[in-house]
């Protein structure tokens, strides 16, 4: 790369990084008094919010710091809608996500354990028109669970824990089991997670394309059992890599920022995240 392009590139990252987490859209100039064309705010990738964010607040707050934002899709954890809520508390809540402009796209990680937590979990994804569930099934319950898919069409992507995760620690883990199985079941595929098994994710994105379905995206101190959440960015975790494994694949579910530092003042964080990720995906 030219010193001249190099620099563009960077002008574009930065200025992308600062502009971009709160006004989406905005454009990025290259130099002064140029302006280039108009970046979309999720730049070929569909952008949204895992709830478990903001586990420390509530459902209306939640809602608003995600359009706040910028970002147009959520998918929820239990902390925003319990699990044992009736279909028309589920329906309620689904309604008010709506007046709110949010596509609540899935939900999630939901943990299933027996056959009741399974038929529950997609009877609670159903009334909430769902098309997602983010989930972690026991080995052997998979069969079960591809029963549900077929009979509801709604998708189940495993969601992968790291190491010291008995279950699905990584990717590559989850997509042995399911390989064989309904192509609705697939993978979520969490960063940092993955990073943190001492996996590259943006290799593992293109390995095991045909069945990635959701991305947790997130940065982590370390590529170890000990990394913790950080502010994209400012971690181990190659993100332009992993952006353009995801547009490599065409992938066309939504990536997801689930920040899991700072639970009781996460906006500044996420904001930076976002803006990173945005500032990255204008200069690719």
């Amino acid at each position: 790369m030219s010193k001249t392009n190099r620099r563009d590139f960077l002008k574009c990252a930065g200025r992308g990084a600062a502009a971009a987490a709160l006004v989406p859209g905005a454009a990025v100039s290259l130099v002064h008094g140029v302006k280039p064309r108009e970046v979309p705010a999720d730049a070929g990738l569909r952008l949204g919010m895992a709830s478990y964010t903001f586990r420390e607040f509530g459902l209306e707050e939640t809602l608003s710091m995600t359009k706040r934002l910028g970002l147009p899709r959520i998918a929820f954890k239990s902390f925003h809608l319990p699990l044992e809520s009736t279909p028309e508390q589920i329906r309620d809540v689904a309604s008010r996500v709506k007046a709110a402009g949010l596509d609540l796209y899935g939900g999630g990680v939901i943990y299933m354990k027996d056959r009741s937590e399974v038929e529950n979990a997609f009877d609670y994804a159903q009334a909430a028109g769902m098309r997602v569930i983010i989930g972690v099934p026991a080995h052997e319950l998979l069969s079960y669970v591809e029963e549900n898919i077929k009979r509801t069409g709604i998708k189940v992507a495993i969601h992968n824990h790291g190491p010291g995760d008995d279950v699905f620690p990584t990717p590559e883990s989850a997509y042995q089991r399911i390989r064989g199985l309904d192509p609705r079941f697939g993978l979520c595929v969490d960063v940092g997670h993955t990073q943190r098994a001492g996996v590259d994710p943006a290799a593992s994105i293109r390995n095991l394309a045909d069945r990635v379905l959701d991305v947790h995206i997130k940065d982590v101190t370390a590529a170890t059992g000990e990394g913790q959440t950080v502010e994209i960015g400012r971690g181990v975790i190659d993100i332009p890599a992993v952006c353009r494994a995801l547009l490599a694949i065409g992938f066309s579910g939504a990536v997801s920022f689930e920040f899991e530092k700072d639970g009781k003042d996460p906006l500044p964080g996420v904001a930076e995240s976002i803006g990173y990720v945005r500032g990255v995906l204008a200069a690719l």
